[in-house]
């Protein structure tokens, strides 16, 4: 059967899923919007059914795909590759990182399996380490940093301007938590026992020590917090004022840094590849 172009828009604006799944869906449930969201659901394709009526809001995807050298960074298919996932991790939702794996891109063939076939193509390994999707009721702030870092703002009351620049500092100062109250108890009470026999060290007498730990503390906790950070493009003030003075809020942040926490390869690839050539053929290379 014929599946028309506006069934296939409703069944995204309700699911919030790709064109190529719903059309699969419709496909399949003989063009019932109402099946074809429940198969979507049941399929982990849909995150719900947004038939009823919701506030509306925006949504981003960022994704870390992770390869050897930079020169494959700035490879078409390489690139593609991570957009094309971006897109589908945005669209289908899915619960987990083995979940976006298994998806089917629009060609058919799954994440998991065009990434096997990019490292059969291109010679290095291609791994898709971590994806995280952002809803905001009110704006979306977005920055990317080169190849390496990107950073998304979910907010309300701000315009464009402000959500940039908010996503630009998450990029830039890498806060930890939103705000204090987010802080864990045990982190702050770790934080404190450092800080105390810091201080202690110092010779101070008790009194001193306690208000010394404290003022330490909240220094501490600051430059944890993305409300408490001094504001990159004007360090005079701090992200909380920033907000005030702009009366918007922050919901939730997400920061990417390509590798973070990842241990770093210690020998040179080009060194690593010319002495397996020299130690399959026996003949030293010249330059």
């Amino acid at each position: 059967m014929t599946i028309t172009a506006d069934a296939v828009k409703q069944l995204r604006e309700r699911t919030g899923a790709g064109m190529m799944e719903c059309k699969r869906a419709l496909v399949e449930t003989s063009g019932n919007l109402d099946a074809a969201a429940e198969l979507m659901r049941k399929q982990g394709l849909a995150k719900a059914d947004k038939k009823a009526a919701r506030i509306a809001g925006r949504a981003a995807a960022m994704v870390e795909v992770n390869c050897e050298t930079d020169f494959v960074a700035r490879e078409h298919d390489f690139r593609a590759f991570a957009q094309e996932v971006a897109a589908l991790a945005l669209g289908a939702r899915p619960a987990s990182l083995d979940a976006l794996l298994a998806l089917p891109l629009p060609s058919g063939a799954s994440v998991d399996e065009r990434r096997r076939t990019l490292v059969a193509k291109i010679g290095e390994n291609i791994g898709l380490r971590r994806f995280a999707v952002l809803e905001a009721r009110g704006r979306l702030g977005a920055y990317v940093h080169g190849t390496r870092i990107g950073a998304l703002v979910a907010m309300e009351g701000a315009d464009a301007a402000l959500a940039h620049d908010l996503a630009m500092h998450v990029a830039a100062s890498n806060p930890q938590y939103l705000s204090v109250a987010q802080v864990a108890p045990e982190v702050i009470a770790k934080e404190r026992e450092v800080l105390t026999e810091q201080a202690r060290a110092e010779g101070k007498p008790p009194e001193i020590v306690a208000k010394m730990v404290e003022g330490r503390l909240r220094k501490t906790l600051n430059e944890l917090t993305l409300t408490g950070q001094p504001f990159v493009k004007d360090p005079d003030i701090s992200i909380e004022k920033l907000l005030k003075a702009g009366n918007a809020t922050v919901s939730s942040f997400q920061r990417f840094e390509v590798g973070a926490g990842i241990e770093k390869r210690q020998e040179d690839f080009v060194a690593e590849v010319m002495a397996q050539v020299k130690g399959s053929s026996g003949t030293p290379i010249k330059h």
